[in-house]
C-alpha cells in the first residue's frame, strides 16, 4: 500500500560488492509505501553491486546512529559484508538498531555483521546456507526457511526469496521497536 511506511527513515548499510537485487528489490519495495531510504557506507560517492548495480551513498556509519532512523537493511554479498564485519563504524551502527529495539532486516551474507556485532546468540535466523555453521558457531539458532522473523529480525536466504523478504520487512518496519528485539 502507498504511504504505508510514510514518515519511517531506513537505513541500508552496504559498501562495494553487494548482490545487487538484495539492495534495489528491498530499496524499491520500502521506497512504494512511502519510507525514507538512507544509503549508508564506509565508502564515500557511489557504491557498485557485483553485477554493476549502482548506488549513491548519503552518509558514513560514523556520521550517523541508529537513533536518527526506525529501521536497518543489510543487503547480502559476501564482499559486502565482508567488508562489513571487518568496519567497526559498520558493525556499532549495526548493534545500535538492537539496542533501540528497532527492526533489522538481514538477507544472503548480510547477516555476517550482525555476528560480529554480538546479537545472534539465542536468536532463530536463516542466512544463505554458507553461514548456517558460522551462525549457529555464534549462538543462533540456524533454520532453512524462505524469511524468519525473530522479535523485528528478519533474515532471508537468497534474492529467490526477496518476494517474501520485502514483505516481512514492510511488515516489521511498520509495526515498530519490539522490546525483545535486543542485545
Amino acid at each position: 500500500m502507498s504511504g504505508e511506511l510514510e514518515g519511517k527513515k531506513v537505513a541500508f548499510l552496504a559498501t562495494n560488492g553487494y548482490e545487487d537485487a538484495e539492495l534495489s528489490s528491498p530499496w524499491e519495495a520500502l521506497e512504494a509505501v512511502g519510507a525514507t531510504l538512507t544509503m549508508v557506507s564506509p565508502e564515500s560517492g557511489s557504491i557498485k553491486g557485483k553485477n554493476g548495480h549502482q548506488q549513491s551513498v548519503d552518509a558514513s556509519p560514523s556520521q550517523v546512529q541508529a537513533s536518527d532512523f526506525d529501521a536497518l537493511v543489510l543487503p547480502g554479498g559476501v564482499v559486502n559484508a565482508d567488508h562489513l564485519r571487518t568496519d567497526d563504524a559498520s558493525v556499532a551502527f549495526a548493534k545500535g538498531f538492537f539496542e533501540e529495539h528497532k527492526p533489522v532486516a538481514a538477507i544472503c551474507h548480510g547477516p555476517w555483521t550482525l555476528i560480529e556485532a554480538g546479537v545472534v546468540d539465542g536468536r532463530r535466523m536463516t542466512s544463505y546456507h554458507s553461514l548456517k555453521t558460522d551462525l549457529r558457531n555464534a549462538g543462533a539458532d540456524w533454520v532453512d526457511e524462505e524469511v524468519v522473523v525473530d522479535h523485528g529480525l528478519v533474515t532471508s536466504r537468497t534474492p529467490a526469496d526477496l518476494a517474501a523478504f520485502n514483505a516481512k520487512t514492510v511488515e516489521e518496519i511498520g509495526e515498530g521497536k519490539d522490546q525483545d528485539q535486543t542485545v
